[in-house]
């Protein structure tokens, strides 16, 4: 399938820091008692180089250990912290949707939950998202096992080739959006599906995107999810639609 709407995604490098008016920094999370803490304190730290206001936002997703209770904790310690909760587990997908209508601020990072990734990267997507609608990271060296290392570039190109991206590391949990391009948008996927169809309706909104290298971190805690069979068949299930409902609205079916 051509792509929906010619759009090219950038390779950009990083170039002078630049603080932004606003930031809400939304952390989806699943069992993450042990990154939780870490992960906030590390954003409250870079916050305050990348934005003149911000708030960090810890989705919690219906989780069976502390997650909320600590999340809850920091909330009360600190005003720029905020927890959003889910009573049950409700995946993903509705953890990001949640993320995208909660946020206050102009822009938003989106960032998973379980400490692989650098708070003091966000200086290289604030540092050119002056120029765009929305910077996606790239994890140059992914510091996972070689099955989901091989699964995700599996993902990545038949995303590609059916929806006519050229992301390069489609579901790269650290992003960074103008909110404006994200208002509105409708998501449906719940599970693994969700990045790619988000890349794919943002491109249908002829969003201007740009990757840039950030580092990847080993997982010192918690549990690494996404790779069981019934994950797997979902987010192909949800591929095989969003595939088709992209096709009728371009062709008028």
């Amino acid at each position: 399938m051509a792509p929906p709407n010619g759009n090219r995604v950038r390779s950009a490098s990083a170039t002078a820091p630049s603080r932004l008016s606003g930031l809400t920094i939304f952390l989806p999370s699943y069992n993450e008692e042990g990154n939780v803490e870490r992960v906030v304190r590390g954003f409250l730290a870079e916050a305050p180089k990348v934005a003149e206001d911000f708030e960090i936002l810890v989705i919690d997703d219906g989780s069976r250990d502390r997650t909320a209770e600590i999340a809850a904790r920091l909330a009360a310690e600190n005003p720029r912290v905020r927890l959003a909760r889910h009573g049950l587990n409700r995946g993903y997908g509705c953890a990001l949707a949640t993320g995208f209508k909660t946020a206050r601020q102009p822009y938003v990072l989106l960032c998973d939950g379980d400490g692989q990734f650098d708070p003091a990267d966000m200086a290289r997507l604030t540092a050119i998202i002056g120029n765009y609608d929305v910077v996606i990271g790239r994890r140059a060296r992914r510091a996972d096992h070689l099955m989901r290392r091989i699964n995700g570039k599996a993902w990545t190109m038949l995303s590609r080739l059916l929806f006519g991206l050229s992301v390069t590391d489609m579901d790269c949990g650290f992003k960074l959006f103008r909110r404006e391009i994200v208002a509105g948008l409708e998501l449906h996927a719940s599970g693994a599906m969700i990045t790619t169809e988000l890349m794919a309706r943002l491109a249908g909104r002829k969003a201007r995107i740009a990757e840039v290298d950030v580092t990847h971190l080993p997982r010192i805690a918690g549990v690494q999810g996404g790779n069981s069979p019934s994950v797997i068949i979902g987010a192909f299930r949800d591929l095989l639609s969003l595939y088709w409902e992209l096709k009728r609205a371009r062709y008028g079916e």
